[in-house]
């Protein structure tokens, strides 16, 4: 076992080197004082290794190496982009910098969107007390230092306050113009009370990429969010994701990723607020040399909340899914409902699935529950649909599909989950 000074050594010596030649960006007062206390956290804990038990099964070094590695371009003309057939108002970003030729105007009745670099040119801002404010929050009881890093670095993103209901979804896509560079991407959400909104993310943002969403969640507020990951094949990056809601607020997340070498999500939520409800979800497809984390921490601060994490990878020819899930449940949580389930289905020998799935309970009135299995395609299930006339590939695609079903029933809107299947059912033909 290595000694614990000597891990904090490897740590601080791989935040140096990646810091070495960078400068913190400039701007106002608020934006100043959160970048250099970010910075500051980095400095203190040092970047991720393999040796943290949080990254026992992903090695970071992809994530954290001072130069990146590049990244092969898929041909745009593949097939089409996702989401293409919805009426929303479209975020377009380029190597990570907001590209307004492409986008609609930032206009839309019952939300206000600035960019990142505006707000952070003034001295006085509604998303100063939110910017950086969660992913500080979310350094305990693990550290995310790579998220540190994100609010102390990056200069590009949007600022989103929903003040009503409005009427189209908020996209964000992401395009990159080469096979090298990385980006930084920070987002702030703020949804007040009452109001209501879907966030829609898709594209590959860099070769490497870095991103945090912060997400205020007011009480009775909802958010929507549903990204697809793009199918890079060779992209490494990291997505972190805090979110705390207030009494009855709701969030709903779902996260699609097809391929990509190293691809590590991470949620943090906090249940401030009774009544409260946060839905965590995503469908993996990997094939390859594909690595995909999933690392999900919930915590139930409040009487009356309901928690759901589902998590369904489909694996093979050596990839590896990783699932590190926790439901922590506080004394004053009575009548918490908490529901975790991890699973994977490995179409060979090569594939690995990864688990370890927590439950850490101080109330005494609570409903949690959660699972995690990992198997190959049911030879029984395929014997039936193949006695019914399917071939065999037909058969092993709709069990596949039947198998990434649940995940996708945590989508709220119907349209967008027939959408995001037909995608999938579209990759999984080219590969089962």
């Amino acid at each position: 076992m290595i000694p614990r000074a000597k891990l904090k050594s490897q740590k601080l010596e791989a935040a140096e080197a990646l810091l070495a030649a960078r400068a913190l960006p400039g701007g106002g007062a608020w934006i100043t004082r959160a970048r250099e206390a970010a910075h500051a956290r980095v400095m203190d804990m040092g970047l991720p290794v393999k040796r943290d038990e949080y990254w026992r099964y992903t090695d970071p070094r992809r994530l954290t190496d001072a130069e990146p590695q590049g990244a092969a371009l898929l041909d745009p003309q593949d097939e089409s982009p996702v989401f293409d057939g919805f009426d929303r108002v479209k975020l377009v970003f380029v190597d990570g910098v907001l590209n307004e030729a492409e986008s609609d105007p930032l206009a839309l009745e019952g939300v206000e969107i600035c960019t990142l670099a505006q707000a952070a040119a003034t001295d006085l801002h509604w998303a100063r007390d939110l910017y950086g404010t969660l992913e500080a929050r979310g350094q305990k009881p693990v550290e995310r230092s790579l998220a540190s890093l994100n609010t102390a670095y990056a200069t590009e993103g949007v600022l989103i306050r929903v003040t009503g209901r409005p009427a189209k979804p908020l996209s964000l896509i992401y395009h990159r113009s080469g096979e090298a560079g990385e980006a930084m991407v920070h987002h702030v959400i703020r949804v007040e009370p009452g109001a209501e909104a879907t966030v829609l993310e898709n594209g590959p943002m860099a070769a490497r990429f870095n991103q945090v969403m912060e997400v205020d969640v007011a009480q009775g507020g909802t958010l929507h969010h549903i990204r697809a990951q793009g199918r890079d094949h060779e992209r490494a990056g990291v997505a972190h994701l805090f979110a705390q809601l207030g009494e009855g607020a709701n969030l709903k997340s779902f996260t699609l990723t097809a391929n990509g070498a190293l691809i590590r999500n991470e949620a943090v939520i906090w249940l401030d607020g009774a009544r409260g409800s946060a839905h965590i979800a995503g469908a993996t497809v990997g094939d390859g040399a594909f690595h995909h984390d999933d690392t999900v921490f919930i915590n139930h601060a409040a009487p009356q909340c309901e928690s759901r994490q589902v998590f369904k990878k489909v694996l093979r020819h050596g990839a590896v899914g990783v699932f590190q899930g926790k439901i922590l449940v506080d004394q004053v949580a009575q009548l918490t409902d908490g529901y975790q389930i991890s699973q994977s289905l490995l179409l060979d020998e090569d594939a690995q699935f990864l688990a370890k799935p927590e439950l850490e309970i101080y109330a005494d009135d609570v409903k949690c529950s959660h699972g995690s299995t990992s198997g190959e395609i049911d030879p029984n299930q395929l014997f039936y649909l193949r006695a019914r006339g399917l071939r065999e590939d037909q058969a092993k695609l709709l069990l596949v599909l039947a198998f990434l079903a649940e995940a996708l029933e945590e989508i709220a809107d119907p349209a967008l989950a027939e959408d995001l299947r037909e995608r999938m059912e579209s990759w999984l033909k080219r590969r089962v």
